[in-house]
């Protein structure tokens, strides 16, 4: 190529003039095949690519090699030509030489960490996009990667512009480790927890988690290195640190999710003056509405009747078609209280759908509302200042 050029500057000009027109000339040839390099690239070879990629049955070929990673690729291209030319157009050690030397190792590095980052994130997107290759908080190593390659990116680019070895780049920044340390200090925290986070599976995104010092309480949307990112049930967002789900403790529903059942442990409390003996005739009412049955006590043997309830209870939440009768259900009785005897319903149900559970528990409860007037006992209610006004009417009737 440089001999073809001379040969060319020869023809048309002075022989002492050869020599100052040959590097601008060799520049501007280098420019004009670099634009070349890239359009063929990115306009021929980058289209051949997408064609061949889309005549393939698999999907990962169109999602790894798209436009973003191909033209990422043809950008080097033009640089690595420059790089191979450039040496050519001046003499060793001119000054224009060294500092456009030292502009196209910039070029190509940047040029290899863009390819670099632009495929982390194409890889990103497609295992996001397959939920069964999603991988647990990959955004934040996704992240981590990015800010890692940059580092080394930036190590290099200096020690190009001052002349130094990396290594030695490398100790004058260790020298500094402290003030990188205080300046990076979020990061640095957020990339530890995001490791332990991943490493022992405690969040992903989806999860429904609840951290009740940050005031959060909805599903994860989105991990990164430096937050955790959560929608709130009532449409707000909260933004965690990821550090603080390590510090702090939070909740995550996702098991629950997992095992297709939500548990309920709610509990009424009865009324201790209506507890008491049924007599024969109160329990064989009971055996005819079938809220008892014979094998629960002996009609010619007094019976208590919260003991009745809560057999009849326990039967209920066997038989009921929405309650896991293969998991722990029990009804029980709880220390009493100043506003009487908790009485504790302890099941599963068969769903975790939010709105479908709380249709399940609120029927569950407005049976044992209903029905337990029918076993003698009332439920536990704080007077209300109507319940007052009744009294004083009746102490003035009196």
């Amino acid at each position: 190529m440089e001999q073809w050029i001379l040969s060319l500057l020869e023809s048309f000009l002075p022989a002492n003039y050869v020599n100052t027109f040959y590097p601008p000339v060799m520049l501007l040839t280098i420019f004009i095949l670099a634009v070349c390099v890239f359009w063929f690239c990115h306009r021929v070879i980058s289209v051949l690519v997408r064609i061949l990629t889309k005549r393939t049955e698999t999907d990962w070929d169109d999602d790894l090699l798209n436009d973003r990673v191909l033209r990422a690729a043809s950008q080097l291209a033009p640089a690595l030509l420059v790089a191979y030319m450039l040496p050519n157009a001046f003499d060793d050690g001119s000054t224009t030489r060294v500092w456009l030397t030292k502009a196209t190792d910039f070029y190509i590095l940047w040029a290899f960490i863009h390819l670099i980052n632009t495929f982390l994130q194409t890889l990103f997107d497609a295992l996001d996009k397959r939920g069964r290759y999603r991988i647990h908080t990959m955004r934040g190593v996704l992240q981590m990667l990015k800010l890692f390659f940059i580092i080394i990116g930036v190590i290099i680019g200096i020690s190009i512009l001052f002349g130094k070895s990396p290594i030695a780049i490398l100790t004058a920044l260790g020298a500094s480790a402290a003030v990188l340390m205080l300046v990076f200090q979020d990061t640095i925290l957020g990339l530890v927890a995001g490791i332990q986070l991943t490493v022992n599976d405690m969040l992903k995104k989806g999860d429904w988690i609840v951290v009740p010092k940050a005031n959060a309480n909805g599903e994860v949307e989105e991990i990164s290195l430096t937050t955790v990112k959560v929608r709130n049930w009532d449409n707000s967002v909260t933004t965690v640190p990821p550090y603080t789900l390590i510090k702090d403790s939070f909740q995550n529903y996702d098991p629950m999710k997992q095992s297709g059942s939500r548990r309920v442990s709610r509990y009424i409390y009865i009324d201790v003056n209506s507890v008491r003996f049924l007599d024969r005739s109160e329990i064989e009412k009971l055996v005819e509405l079938n809220l008892v049955k014979p094998s629960d006590c002996n009609i010619d043997t007094p019976a208590v009747n919260l003991s009745l309830l809560s057999a009849h209870l326990e039967r209920y939440l066997q038989n009921h078609p929405d309650v896991r009768s293969d998991l722990l259900y029990m009804v029980r009785q709880l220390q009493p209280t100043p506003q009487g005897i908790p009485l504790e319903l302890y099941f599963f149900t068969g769903t975790t759908e939010w709105k479908t559970y709380e249709h399940i528990q609120a029927q569950i409860f407005d049976y044992i509302y209903a029905s337990i007037k029918a076993f003698g006992l009332n439920i536990y209610q704080a007077p209300a200042g109507i319940d007052f006004r009744q009294s004083d009417t009746l102490s003035v009737l009196s």
